[in-house]
């Protein structure tokens, strides 16, 4: 009897024990779900941020010359002023088939994209958000609730009409491809991401987004510095801004590298990265050397440079060696072919092979020569009625020898040079 009583004391023992333990494994589970589903700590906030036209009374003409950049341009609200297809009736629709068209429609409440399934309106979706400068082209995105999707019809400039949006299927036409944090990281100067990590498709406070890729981008959040300086405005010496001019060329390739170094992994939320950081605190980066031929020319600029023998021989050369951000300098290949050739000249003994042969001209075009355009894997566009998407011409930044390209140009120069003589 004794020996029984002593062993229902010890099953009870045991089983107080496990119920203990499977409790307190439970409140662990519990607090992990609290700790997965629970927002992020973020190190920028909305608030840090003053917006570029805060900067206008200290900075009106880097200011006036910023709003020109594509990079200022790539997003925007979807005003009819920005929006660069035609409403006009014959040329405001894209045909997918005989059964589905979608029509760029103006309506009283704004502006939307309206799928017809055999004549019949089937689905509506309004332009919210215009998303590239237009130098090759528009993409447009729509909202629902705190969400954000990419419509199914661009603009394709090179062909001046609306296109299949890229990498969209046409059989069947979506609205529903959702525009991610790591989109608006380079697309924006700062969006709030309000959902949990892991829910997908994320979710933004749409009063706190700040379009384009604006004087915060690189300088960092300004409300601070703003304040200061309107406070102490003889004091010259700015406080509490970044200057990438002091950077250190890691830094400043860092800096470009966050939207023109390819396709990141992301190890830490988006918009969390700040000018000056490293970007491996942020991002899984590929350490190994470059291949330009797996390179697409679009996305990833900084790839195709460091595997080019410029980068490679100079200790200094970052991409602000040939590009002024704060100016619209698309198309001047003049400019920067003299950029060009503050490092290939005759005091450095590195001037180019064609130099005899092409004479004063070689001045005016180096970028060609040397930087041609070439098509874009990701970037390309169905034109209603095509059977094959066109690539976006986009001029690659791996600087080297093209057989080819010289060859039109001397073709155009010598053509050139025998009409001058008649």
């Amino acid at each position: 009897m004794k020996e029984i009583k002593k062993y229902s004391r010890y099953i009870i023992t045991i089983s107080i024990i496990v119920s203990f333990v499977f409790l307190f494994t439970k409140c662990i589970d519990k607090e992990k779900e609290k700790t997965v589903s629970a927002p992020p700590t973020t190190k920028v906030n909305f608030d840090e941020f003053a917006g570029s036209d805060a900067c206008i009374s200290c900075h009106k003409n880097i200011y006036n010359k910023h709003i020109l950049t594509a990079h200022y341009l790539t997003t925007r609200p979807a005003l009819e002023k920005y929006i660069k297809g035609s409403f006009e009736p014959g040329k405001n629709k894209y045909v997918y088939d005989s059964n589905m068209t979608v029509m760029m429609e103006k309506r009283d409440s704004g502006f939307f994209q309206v799928g017809y399934y055999q004549g019949i309106e089937r689905i509506t979706k309004r332009f919210d958000i215009i998303f590239g400068s237009a130098s090759k082209g528009q993409t447009y995105a729509t909202r629902f609730k705190n969400r954000i999707y990419q419509l199914p019809v661009s603009y394709f400039t090179a062909a001046k009409q609306w296109a299949n949006s890229p990498q969209f299927p046409t059989h069947p036409v979506i609205f529903n491809r959702p525009i991610t944090s790591r989109c608006l990281e380079c697309h924006s100067t700062f969006a709030q991401k309000i959902s949990a990590p892991g829910v997908e498709p994320e979710e933004f406070n749409r009063d706190h987004i700040i379009y384009g890729v604006d004087c915060e981008k690189c300088h960092g959040p300004a409300a601070k510095h703003v304040a200061f300086q309107t406070q102490n405005p003889t004091d010259t010496v700015g406080k509490y801004i970044i200057n990438p001019a002091k950077f250190t060329r890691e830094q400043k390739l860092d800096l470009c590298g966050l939207c023109h170094g390819g396709r990141l992994q992301k190890t830490t939320a988006s918009f969390q990265f700040t000018a000056g950081d490293k970007l491996t605190d942020y991002f899984n980066i590929d350490q190994t050397p470059p291949n330009p031929d797996s390179i697409d020319v679009h996305g990833n600029q900084f790839g195709l440079l460091r595997a080019s023998k410029c980068f490679k021989m100079s200790t200094t050369m970052t991409c602000i060696t040939c590009h002024n951000t704060h100016e619209n300098e698309r198309g001047q290949t003049a400019l920067f072919s003299q950029r060009c050739m503050s490092c290939h000249n005759d005091q450095t003994a590195h001037t180019c092979k064609m130099t005899a042969t092409i004479g004063n001209a070689i001045k005016q075009d180096c970028i060609n020569c040397h930087m041609p355009l070439k098509s874009s894997n990701s970037i390309t566009e169905l034109i209603a009625g095509q059977k094959n998407p066109t690539a976006a011409m986009i001029r690659s930044h791996f600087i080297a020898i093209y057989p080819d390209e010289t060859k039109k140009i001397m073709t155009t120069i010598i053509s050139h040079t025998k009409k001058n003589k008649h």
